[in-house]
């Protein structure tokens, strides 16, 4: 990456005012960057669930830099990765509702009054119940 965002402090106007580097650039950074991070959240699930296989879906999942990167790590860990087509990159609605569905079967659920957003909840400390 040319430059992280954490180098930018903000200042992304006046490093592209500045000549040094232009605005694809930063954007290509950044990309880079949020990917990098990406992929390192998927090996670290698929080393927690012990899973030999990686599906890349939803909008970003079109993405053929990201399908590139993640390709690359389930090599290196001897996995595969199933970048599915367009048809099935657009929304993660059909996926929310089968693990809702999942969810649902295995006995877990909230009611609306219990229920509340958390912005930054860990993808990692999810009960997943309907793979015991």
């Amino acid at each position: 990456a040319v430059v992280s965002t954490q180098s930018t402090g903000g200042n992304a106007p006046k490093l592209i005012k500045s000549g040094k580097y232009t605005a694809a650039d930063l954007c290509f950074s950044l990309q880079e960057t949020v990917f990098a991070m990406l992929v390192e959240i998927t090996e670290r699930a698929m080393a927690h669930t012990r899973s030999p296989q990686v599906l890349v879906v939803g909008g970003v999942g079109c993405n053929l830099r990201l399908q590139e990167m993640l390709a690359q790590m389930a090599d290196q860990r001897g996995a595969s990765l199933c970048a599915t087509d367009d048809r099935y990159c657009i929304d993660n609605g059909a996926m929310i509702a089968h693990t809702g569905n999942l969810m649902f079967e295995k006995g877990m659920h909230t009611s609306i009054e219990e229920s509340a957003v958390t912005q930054r909840f860990r993808t990692d400390e999810v009960h997943i119940a309907w793979r015991s």
